[in-house]
């Protein structure tokens, strides 16, 4: 397994323990959860492709708001 595959396994499961531990994700709407899943999986593909900090915070980003529209969506339904 190379470095990068490394840290971003790392950077996933840090994320997914993250949410999982978090009292108020049951409070959250379901256009929440897709953003906050969303800004994960950026994050680490992000990582992958562009590696550092700013590859991390990027894909993240973009992730996120990915994420959002796709919660909005859904809750059209």
């Amino acid at each position: 397994m190379t470095r990068i595959r490394k840290a971003a396994l790392a950077a996933a499961m840090g994320l997914l323990g993250a949410t999982a531990g978090c009292s108020t994700w049951d409070g959250l709407s379901s256009r929440d959860k897709a953003t906050v899943g969303g800004a994960a999986a950026g994050g680490v593909v992000g990582n992958v492709i562009g590696g550092g900090a700013l590859g991390t915070v990027g894909g993240a980003a973009v992730g996120g708001v990915i994420g959002n529209q796709v919660g909005k969506e859904r809750e059209r339904r």
